[in-house]
């Protein structure tokens, strides 16, 4: 399926979304999230929560640029707690949680929570070393051949977004990571499916694409796109401020992302489709791949567990 098949509009345009995992799938619906992990016997299991956060307790937290803020660390959150959970099923992390942890003899009870808090720092670290301190610190090394503030911006957000391209490729290489990615399709094609109405079985979901232009891949590469333009605001000055400007106005930044994938989201006009176009290219260069039957099952599993009786609840609205 080539990329510019995936501007047909479909049906019903929904806000359900998900996230691959280790040997599953997780799907977030308006009122639910629902988590299928395909055991090593073949049986797939549905744990389903109740979805819970700020936004649904608190309208203030559903304010534009505010609602982009807190969903993306609440994501985060949910994301890597069903991660784990779904670690949990992968026979070699089971052999290798047998005996007791150096957290869990500390921490006891809370030892996971604290497992989880001390990998989004790890993660949280990472990312600030990347794709925040690297770039800056080698556009800083032609500072003496270009002098012209945005240029320099320009030039920072073009070396951020090739070092994000040659990771997700080099990630993509690994066998392990594959098979994740490979769901990653399976869940764009079951949600293609939902979206034309089809009946949800594995005939049907085979049919669609692997690529959809409402992925978290487009909303990242989005986000870095928005940095050159926010960034450039505030000129090249030295260092520490550069740092310190790059980490305060990141939530602003993914703020403002989020709102303009919420109107692509909402539409399939052509502007929609172009700005769409980046993210739907790093999808087809390595972060989906097409799946096998079983992949696709869970899949279905894992959407059919987020719908409710009224399909306009998951509308963007």
């Amino acid at each position: 399926m080539k990329i510019k098949d995936i501007n047909r509009v479909p049906k019903h345009m929904t806000t359900i979304g998900g996230q691959a995992l280790i040997e599953g799938i997780l799907m977030r619906g308006p009122k639910d999230i629902a988590i299928a992990i395909r055991k090593s016997n073949n049986e797939i299991i549905l744990k389903k929560s109740r979805l819970d956060t700020l936004g649904t307790r608190h309208r203030f937290f559903r304010l534009p640029l505010i609602r982009g803020i807190v969903g993306l660390v609440e994501s985060m959150t949910f994301g890597m707690k069903a991660l784990m959970y779904s670690a949990e099923y992968f026979e070699g992390e089971i052999e290798e949680s047998k005996g007791e942890t150096l957290l869990q003899r500390i921490f006891k009870s809370r030892a996971e929570e604290v497992e989880m808090t001390l990998t989004l720092l790890f993660a949280l670290i990472m990312t600030i070393a990347f794709f925040i301190l690297l770039p800056s610190f080698l556009t800083s090394l032609l500072k003496h051949r270009i002098e012209t503030p945005f240029i320099l911006n320009i030039v920072e957000g073009i070396i951020r977004i090739t070092i994000f391209l040659i990771y997700v490729v080099a990630v993509s290489k690994m066998e392990d990571v594959g098979r994740v990615f490979e769901y990653h399709g399976a869940e764009h094609k079951t949600i293609h499916c939902y979206e034309n109405g089809d009946e949800l079985t594995i005939e049907n979901v085979r049919k669609y694409p692997i690529l959809h232009p409402r992925c978290g891949t487009s909303f990242l590469f989005m986000v870095m796109m928005v940095s050159i333009l926010v960034l450039s605001f505030f000129g090249w000055p030295n260092p520490l401020q550069r740092l310190l400007i790059r980490l305060i106005m990141l939530p602003v930044i993914a703020g403002i992302s989020y709102e303009i994938n919420r109107l692509i989201g909402r539409s399939n006009s052509h502007l929609s489709y172009m700005l769409s176009y980046p993210g739907l290219l790093i999808q087809k260069l390595a972060t989906v791949k097409e799946p096998d039957d079983g992949q696709i099952e869970v899949a279905i599993e894992a959407l059919k567990g987020v719908l409710t009786q009224d399909k306009e609840d998951d509308l963007w609205r």
